[in-house]
């Protein structure tokens, strides 16, 4: 069957356009004000430490949607250019290594622009989708750098909740499963929360392979499944970012109606909730289930890339 448009799918949904006036870029982050980040801060007791972070270039490759190339770093100076007489010291000896970096902005650990992605030529907050052309002329995610993604966050692991290491290959995870989760660890979630979502599945493409991470050559990922229901708990709750341990946070292909990365479509594009992707949650996951504690102070920090569709980030969590 043919999948179902956009349009028809979220006609009934909820929309945060113009809540925040009609030169709003941050869509969802204007939840996160000082209040709440000091109700983040009032979250660390232990003065614990998480990057968030993948490595980048790695030698074996990273995990990154199938659709981009593997990033590339190359040393523009090392010690052989000193040896081959192609550099010579700084007066007193001093010799220095330099290297250059080419990848995709969205190929590690990242944040979505506002402005990634569109529908009926629409992007967040009713832009036209021609202002992407060049570079986002609206959206960037320069405006979400220069605000900073900082607030209570709370991790959700489904993946122990259920019992597996990870789940499945496109299994979805229901609200229900969400607010089971959270029952299941006695965490509460709170209202502007940042959500972190642990599948386990990121896991994989470090102890089996590409080939485990993406089934088939395809971005068959376990994640948030779409429902009117979500989209509403999302808007109620006023939830200003979500990340996960996958490529794209979210079921990549709604079974009813056909439709790719629908959450892509109901929450980042009409809601203004921010994407974060990517996320090494697995040694964060196995502390939580230690200690009990799986809420904390969470930081993103994006690059301010003028124009950009995204970002790399290594985000901080402090418990």
């Amino acid at each position: 069957m043919a999948a179902k448009a956009f349009t028809e799918l979220l006609k009934d949904a909820p929309k945060n356009w113009g809540r925040w006036g009609a030169d709003d870029e941050i869509g969802a982050l204007n939840f996160l004000t000082n209040a709440e980040v000091l109700r983040g801060i009032r979250a660390v007791q232990q003065g614990k430490v998480f990057t968030l972070g993948v490595p980048v270039a790695r030698p074996g490759g990273d995990p990154i949607y199938p659709g981009r190339g593997q990033p590339t770093r190359t040393m523009a100076m090392d010690k052989g250019h000193y040896l081959n007489g192609r550099a010579h010291p700084f007066p007193g000896g001093m010799e220095y290594s330099d290297d250059v970096i080419f990848m995709y902005l969205q190929g590690t650990t990242q944040y979505d622009a506002l402005g990634h992605v569109w529908y009926d030529d629409k992007i967040y907050n009713g832009y036209d989708a021609k202002t992407t052309i060049g570079g986002l002329q609206k959206c960037s995610i320069e405006k979400i750098a220069d605000h900073g993604v900082v607030g209570r966050g709370i991790l959700l692991d489904v993946a122990r909740y259920k019992g597996v290491p990870h789940l499945q290959a496109n299994e979805g995870i229901s609200l229900d499963d969400l607010l089971k989760t959270s029952e299941f660890q006695k965490s509460p979630i709170e209202k502007h929360d940042i959500v972190l979502v642990h599948t386990g599945w990121l896991t994989r493409f470090y102890e089996e392979g590409s080939d485990a991470f993406f089934p088939n050559k395809s971005m068959s990922e376990p994640g948030l499944a779409y429902s009117p229901e979500l989209i509403k708990w999302f808007h109620e709750m006023e939830i200003p970012s979500l990340g996960s341990d996958t490529v794209a946070s979210e079921q990549t292909m709604h079974p009813e109606s056909g439709a790719f990365i629908p959450l892509h479509a109901a929450l980042l594009r009409n809601l203004g909730v921010i994407f974060n992707e990517i996320d090494w949650l697995k040694d964060l996951a196995e502390d939580c289930a230690k200690d009990g504690q799986y809420s904390f102070l969470f930081v993103g920090s994006p690059l301010k890339v003028v124009g950009g569709a995204g970002s790399p980030v290594n985000p901080v969590v402090i418990k």
